[in-house]
């Protein structure tokens, strides 16, 4: 056998040994990792709208007087609600916020958490003609702002004070939101279960607005606070059902390596129907494309934690709920 073919045999067969290693000690779902901090944004992802444009740039949140009392607000409105009114709304495709009040000041303040380039640049990648892998501007982050939006939230969702804190604990929050912030640095938009009926499995759990409120409110919970609300606390989740996914690897490991030439290119051409500004034309290929890869082939390509997997599809491959969840108890 030529050294060459050894030297790719040994490769597979470590690769192999590898993802049999990481099954062997996996467990579901798969922690969700953080970092020491949060990278600079590449020049390459663009936002359509500005992320955070009225907030402090480097992510400063007021200090509050200790003996001040701060009114807590639950705040849901459709997504881009500011261009498409409530028509995303009907489809029950939510964003959601904390609203804050100083009774001391007056002053009102909004939090939330959300992508910084629009949710599609989180969901799929791009394919840059000058890279083989593909290349992910998935960046999410809080923005924290003077002011909350009435009109805004109101008028087609949510605006409900659930609870008071102090100064000191809207301090203590303060200082774990910039923490949580600086290590949760990705948007991740889907949750992962093994089917649509109870007692499921969930392999991948999603990182996105309303985990970080839901994240929140169980910060204020230890610091002692107690939540209530008058309505039933539905927030949107967007599911794929699949089996046992396989871990595939990171960028170097598959794009990297000429023997998994044909699996990087698989990878591609599956996110190469998602990609942005086809015409309707090819949007309308892309789509059928899409389906024959989901729902003929059961297949979907997932990243996570910047590793691949792959996701035996499996009905209803996808679907948005609208499902509630309640407040965290002290």
């Amino acid at each position: 056998m030529p050294r060459w073919e050894i030297r790719v045999c040994f490769f597979v067969w470590l690769t192999f040994l590898h993802v049999a290693n990481a099954f062997k000690n996996q467990t579901w779902p798969v922690p969700y990792r953080r970092f020491d901090r949060r990278p600079q944004v590449d020049a390459y992802c663009q936002a359509l709208y500005p992320f955070c444009p009225t907030g402090d740039q480097d992510g400063r949140i007021p200090n509050m007087k200790d003996t001040d009392v701060i009114s807590v607000y639950r705040l849901q409105t459709p997504v881009w609600e500011f261009k498409f009114g409530d028509v995303l709304g009907k489809l029950h495709i939510m964003h959601d916020a904390v609203g804050f009040s100083s009774a001391q000041t007056g002053a009102n303040y909004t939090m939330e958490w959300y992508e910084l380039f629009q949710l599609g640049n989180c969901t799929f990648p791009h394919l840059r003609p000058d890279a083989f892998a593909p290349f992910w501007c998935n960046q999410g982050a809080a923005c924290f702002f003077d002011g909350i939006d009435d009109f805004h939230w109101a008028q087609n969702g949510t605006l409900e004070k659930i609870a008071e804190i102090s100064g000191h604990q809207f301090n203590d929050l303060a200082q774990w939101v910039i923490d949580d912030n600086t290590t949760g640095i990705y948007y991740e938009t889907w949750t992962v279960l093994s089917h649509a009926g109870p007692n499921a499995t969930t392999w991948f759990e999603s990182y996105d607005c309303s985990q970080f409120v839901h994240r929140t409110y169980r910060k204020m919970s230890q610091l002692g606070a107690k939540l209530s609300s008058r309505s039933q606390t539905n927030y949107t989740k967007i599911y794929l059902y699949s089996g046992e996914p396989v871990y595939l690897g990171n960028d170097s490991a598959i794009f990297g390596q000429p023997a998994l030439k044909n699996l990087a290119t698989d990878i591609r051409d599956f996110y190469n129907d998602f990609r942005p500004h086809q015409s309707m034309a090819e949007f309308a290929l892309s789509m059928l494309e899409a389906y024959k890869r989901v729902v003929m082939d059961k297949s979907f390509y997932f990243y996570y934690n910047f590793e691949y997997w792959r996701l035996p599809m499996k009905p209803p491959y996808v679907r948005i709920q609208y499902e509630e969840v309640p407040f965290p108890s002290n």
